[in-house]
């Protein structure tokens, strides 16, 4: 049988100070697998996406990723692991607006020789990596030298996306993009990023408050569900 990409087991997790803010006996994301998951605010999702990414540490239990205990990383080794195998897809998109739009594409790729060298062996190079895939995504390539900050925001939430899956990681967290865009145009990206995800081999782990988005995924889970803590707040 084939392991799972993502294993949480036994994890808890707590602020200091504070009462447990998750505890979930168990969870798997398959390889492959589109997860919605869905969480309203003080819910927990954005400490589990921390724990998933290695951003902080989970009190007990365990977060594996690829078989690898983040707990038993440094802080460090959990960085490099990260950006290693993790594209992340945020909100506000946390585009470097100065930067131009294949600079903002190929920016993980500076951080991991891992994703740079996927990224020049599939492409060419990694100016043709950010070409190839804003072009999927639907951005002209004619953008490609315009700042960050010059392009509307479905533009933006495109190069974000795009960011996220240069040099093929094997997990993407998407977490709410798609909440500034009108419903015609969110399904239409999500199909989009589906393509690109399938073709990369990755995993996407889609958080989001809408609801009516949940079919269009392999599967849909609520946190409150996961999640035997009942937080009242998040921090």
């Amino acid at each position: 049988m084939t392991s799972p990409l993502l294993a949480l087991d036994n994890l808890g997790f707590a602020w200091p100070g504070q009462a447990e803010l998750l505890d979930i006996s168990s969870f798997q994301l398959a390889r492959g697998e589109s997860l919605f998951l869905k969480g309203p605010s003080g819910s927990g999702k954005t400490t589990l996406l921390g724990l998933i990414g290695g951003v902080q540490r989970a009190g007990r239990g365990s977060v594996r990723l690829l078989g690898e205990d983040l707990g038993r990383l440094s802080a460090g080794a959990r960085d490099r692991f990260r950006v290693d195998h993790t594209g992340y897809i945020f909100q506000q998109f946390n585009l470097l607006p100065f930067l131009a739009v294949r600079e903002n594409v190929c920016l993980p790729c500076r951080f991991s020789r891992l994703r740079a060298s996927r990224a020049i062996q599939r492409h060419g190079g990694l100016p043709q990596a950010a070409a190839a895939l804003l072009e999927q995504l639907g951005l002209p390539t004619a953008l490609l030298e315009r700042r960050a900050d010059s392009l509307s925001i479905g533009q933006q939430q495109r190069v974000a996306a795009a960011r996220a899956l240069i040099g093929q990681p094997e997990l993407v967290i998407a977490d709410e993009p798609t909440s500034a865009l009108d419903a015609d145009s969110r399904e239409a990206f999500l199909q989009l990023l589906f393509a690109e995800c399938r073709a990369a081999g990755a995993s996407l782990l889609f958080v989001s408050h809408d609801q009516s988005l949940a079919p269009l995924f392999d599967r849909s889970l609520a946190l409150a569900d996961l999640n035997r803590a009942r937080p009242a707040v998040e921090i």
